[in-house]
């Protein structure tokens, strides 16, 4: 079923229409929230917000561009919403907890988790949350790119698209990016 059809058929309330796009999309919206929140049941929380987001507003779709493309924007501007929110959340909580004399850091690892894992386990989630960390600290429309690229495998039009940027800035981002990551991992690991 092309876009065309299948955008006309869910305004018209075809439930199976919109089952079609959540199955054909699902997992793709998925992958774009975990490359910014880094937690796969916020990415799914994430992603229901998105589903919702698209239902509701979906005769506002004009076609200037692919289905997928404006899909794709809605998954990352749910998740820097998200990741905002949970920003000032975190600071609030850190002043809560500051005042409450509980010097704990909710961004540790639990300790009855670490001692489950094995210590190649340990090591890959340390990388993780390393390379988790290094993504986050880039520059907003840096990371939006790196994360639609590396995590969703999308080609530098497809990004260009999503993003409304020119294909040279889209390239240009991708390549400050991972100049800066390569940057914070050397400096991370000649620290440790």
């Amino acid at each position: 079923m092309t876009n065309n059809k299948q955008v006309e058929k869910i305004i018209a309330g075809d439930r199976f229409a919109f089952e079609e796009l959540i199955n054909e999309y699902k997992d793709s919206v998925i992958r774009t929230c975990m490359g910014f929140v880094h937690n796969y049941n916020d990415a799914e929380d994430i992603t229901q917000d998105v589903f919702i987001e698209i239902y509701e507003s979906i005769n506002k779709f004009r076609g200037d561009s692919k289905l997928s493309t404006w899909i794709y924007r809605i998954a990352v501007n749910k998740s820097l919403n998200f990741i905002r929110k949970n920003k000032k959340h975190s600071v609030l909580k850190s002043i809560e907890t500051f005042f409450a004399g509980d010097n704990s850091s909710n961004s540790n690892i639990d300790i009855a988790d670490e001692k489950a894992e094995s210590k190649t386990g340990m090591e890959q989630t340390e990388t993780a949350l390393v390379l988790a960390k290094a993504i986050d600290s880039l520059a907003k429309n840096q990371k939006i790119a790196f994360t639609l690229h590396k995590y969703d495998d999308l080609s530098y039009k497809q990004i260009a698209d999503v993003m409304e940027l020119s294909l040279s800035s889209v390239e240009s981002l991708i390549h400050r990016a991972k100049i800066n990551l390569q940057k914070r991992l050397i400096g991370y690991y000649k620290a440790d």
